[in-house]
């Protein structure tokens, strides 16, 4: 029963540290990723489509985003997405295709990512304490329904905060790698 918990415990772990490496991929660095376009929604025939599912979007260089509709008439529709999506950057119409060219980043700008990257840590790490809550509240529920005994009950919280204090310091590892990335030029 204690080994489901553990595993349980870990696997949800685990997905919030996949979830915070998503997130990362929105923070830009001093060499931008496509990632950064990840949320952006086209009107694609009247539904919402994510922008990699309708055009090729390529970095040529570390400051620019090409990205080419598969279909044509996409570009303006494209264009407006990237307007209200308020990523930093204007786009530039060929009439083909659409190019985001990015300004190298200034020092605060470098500092205000990093700050962005810390609050998705310690969001990430709520997540991982609260998954700690939840399988504390499960192993207390075992000993009250006398399935656990009281000293089986306190050895399973201490190992589920063994787990936490493991996954807690994988996010700041994560953070500590996330931050040279964007603070180094």
């Amino acid at each position: 029963m204690l080994n489901e918990i553990y595993d349980d415990t870990k696997e949800h772990m685990e997905k919030s540290l996949e979830s915070l490496k998503r997130d990362y991929g929105t923070v830009r660095t001093g060499k931008v990723h496509t990632s950064i376009l990840d949320n952006i929604m086209v009107s694609y025939y009247g539904n919402p489509t994510p922008l990699a599912q309708v055009a090729t979007i390529l970095t040529p260089d570390a400051t620019t985003i090409n990205i080419t509709p598969w279909e044509k008439n996409l570009v303006g529709d494209i264009e407006k997405a990237i307007n209200e999506a308020n990523i930093g950057v204007n786009p530039n119409n060929n009439g083909e295709s659409v190019q985001l060219f990015f300004p190298p980043m200034t020092q605060d700008q470098r500092k205000e990512s990093v700050k962005k990257a810390k609050g998705m840590t310690d969001d990430a790490k709520v997540a991982i304490r609260n998954v700690r809550q939840n399988s504390n509240n499960k192993i207390k529920k075992l000993e009250k329904d006398k399935q656990i005994t009281q000293d089986e009950s306190k050895q399973g919280q201490e190992e589920v905060q063994k787990i936490t204090d493991g996954y807690v310091s994988k996010a700041d590892e994560m953070f500590k790698a996330k931050d040279n990335e964007i603070m180094t030029i």
